[in-house]
């Protein structure tokens, strides 16, 4: 059964996604939606990555709630310096930071996280890992940011996936 639907709940939004986008509904719909829906997880089951196993839950849910507030702090972060510094130059710049990370389902979550909070957005990944390149909105310190970033993100998701 796992080789036909290697993902049962991909193959069900799948489904109803199609049959949502593809109106007016009819058998014909309802067959290609069903195809869809079986063939595409079954064919691309060996290009998705291992499970990750994830060691601490509760990191999990502290890091969330730590990036739901960092994503609310740099909004309001960004919000106040564009409204209040007209004259003023922003310390924008890129920035290198080391990576100790290398469990493939860690750096894609720290990418993401990167991505999501305002006011920094990744840029690039290192071939081997070792250190990914940020643009980051507003950083006087580099090396107090660079601190900040892998004691905030970084450490966690080492927790999380690594230890």
């Amino acid at each position: 059964m796992r080789r036909w639907l290697p993902a049962p709940l991909l193959s069900a939004a799948l489904i109803v996604m199609w049959l949502v986008l593809n109106r007016p509904f009819g058998l014909g719909q309802l067959l290609l939606a069903l195809l869809f829906g079986v063939a595409a997880p079954a064919l691309l089951a060996p290009l998705r990555p291992a499970r990750p196993r994830i060691r601490r839950p509760w990191t999990v849910l502290r890091l969330i709630l730590t990036v739901g507030r960092d994503v609310i702090a740099s909004s309001l972060d960004v919000f106040w310096t564009l409204l209040r510094n007209h004259r003023s130059p922003v310390n924008s710049r890129f920035v290198v930071i080391p990576l100790e990370l290398r469990d493939p389902s860690a750096l894609a979550s720290l990418t993401m996280i990167t991505t999501v909070v305002p006011g920094t957005v990744w840029c690039e990944l290192a071939r081997d890992s070792s250190a990914m390149l940020l643009h980051v909105w507003n950083a006087p310190d580099e090396a107090e940011f660079v601190a900040f970033f892998k004691r905030r993100y970084e450490q966690p998701l080492k927790e999380i996936f690594e230890s």
